[in-house]
């Protein structure tokens, strides 16, 4: 919630008083919460201001505090995304991201006013488990064979791509957190122009990167507009910057199965010309609908119908680039990375 100073909470949805659900609704705007059930209402902060018949509790109920809502254990934010955790002795937000802060300080600086969540949500189930996702989502191995489809319908398109070779590495940024960052020949309405877009998309995409550079600096403006950055947060919340920007998140329902949500980013700036494009491009890829997610499915399906032989075949190789200084883009040092990180805590011996 935010309250009527613009300070943002995190708050347990369960009434103080007998445990119901106290906000209804996925997202909205409102004064104040009240619960259904005895009609307890609370603000935006969760504090309650007012029961029912109050005047039959004891002296001191409502000031003592135990009618308000919960909050939850931590809740920080870095560059305008929301972190909540349920672990009373985890560490600080800041120690936790270490090097994907970087990265999720570049995607905000996309913009000169702020990111925003686009209207509109995507939800879908995978059968298989969680962590093949997990993968899935930073792995650039995969894209040449399993996207072929979707390559070649940019090639047929008059002006789909330009003469960009996939080329970069993946990085190590701590705790399990991985990012690819590499050079794609898809148009980006960050500021990577193809013929695709036009004329208007070219006076687009030169007037975004002008004052990218006037703020930021021809470096950081060539590396926002013209690379791509696949980025893994551990456990399950991944941003993938590439022809558009998709922040996802994942859960399992059970080993074999899970729900996913996924979102489009944009600059709150963003003509109406770029938001067109890019909800095109995050639509036609990303999308479940697009070329690429139902590949996807397909694919790590597959997989967890495969794993059913793990007692007598299991394995899963993802030694590819070991032992290579600069590890690349389609290497596979991010599901070590991932993995690494799990067994460490799964055998309880992270630090």
């Amino acid at each position: 919630t935010r309250d009527a100073q613009g300070k943002l909470h995190a708050l347990f949805n369960t009434c103080p008083h007998r445990g119901a659900t106290v906000c209804r609704e996925a997202k909205g705007n409102a004064k104040v919460f009240q619960c259904f059930y005895h009609g307890w209402v609370f603000g935006c902060d969760g504090q309650i201001k007012s029961q029912p018949g109050e005047e039959r509790y004891t002296e001191g109920h409502k000031a003592s505090g135990v009618g308000n809502m919960t909050p939850v254990p931590h809740f920080d934010s870095h560059a305008g995304f929301c972190f909540i955790s349920f672990n009373p002795d985890a560490g600080s937000l800041s120690d936790y991201l270490a090097g994907a802060k970087d990265i999720l300080d570049l995607i905000a600086a996309h913009s000169e006013s702020g990111m925003a969540v686009v209207d509109g949500s995507q939800e879908y189930a995978i059968r298989a488990n969680w962590k093949l996702l997990a993968e899935n989502s930073v792995d650039g191995y995969h894209a040449v064979t399993t996207h072929a489809s979707y390559l070649d319908y940019l090639k047929n398109m008059a002006g789909g791509l330009v003469p960009v070779p996939l080329s970069g590495r993946t990085y190590d940024l701590g705790n399990g957190h991985a990012v690819l960052e590499y050079k794609a020949p898809w148009g980006r309405p960050i500021a990577q122009w193809v013929p695709m877009f036009g004329e208007q998309g070219k006076h687009e995409m030169e007037a975004i990167y002008a004052r990218l550079a006037a703020r930021l600096g021809d470096e950081k403006a060539q590396r926002i507009a013209t690379h791509n950055r696949n980025m893994i947060i551990f456990p399950n919340l991944v941003i993938n910057d590439i022809m558009a920007i998709t922040v996802r998140t994942f859960y399992p329902v059970s080993p074999g199965q899970m729900m996913v949500n996924g979102w489009a980013l944009a600059p709150k700036e963003e003509s109406e010309w770029a938001r067109k494009y890019r909800l095109f491009n995050f639509l036609e890829f990303l999308g479940p609908g697009g070329f690429a997610t139902p590949d996807d499915v397909e694919a790590l399906q597959s997989c967890q119908n495969g794993f059913a032989n793990a007692g007598s075949a299991g394995w899963s190789d993802i030694s590819k680039g070991m032992g290579q200084a600069e590890p690349s883009y389609d290497d596979e040092l991010q599901m070590r990375l991932f993995w690494t990180r799990w067994n460490q805590l799964v055998a309880g011996s992270a630090a």
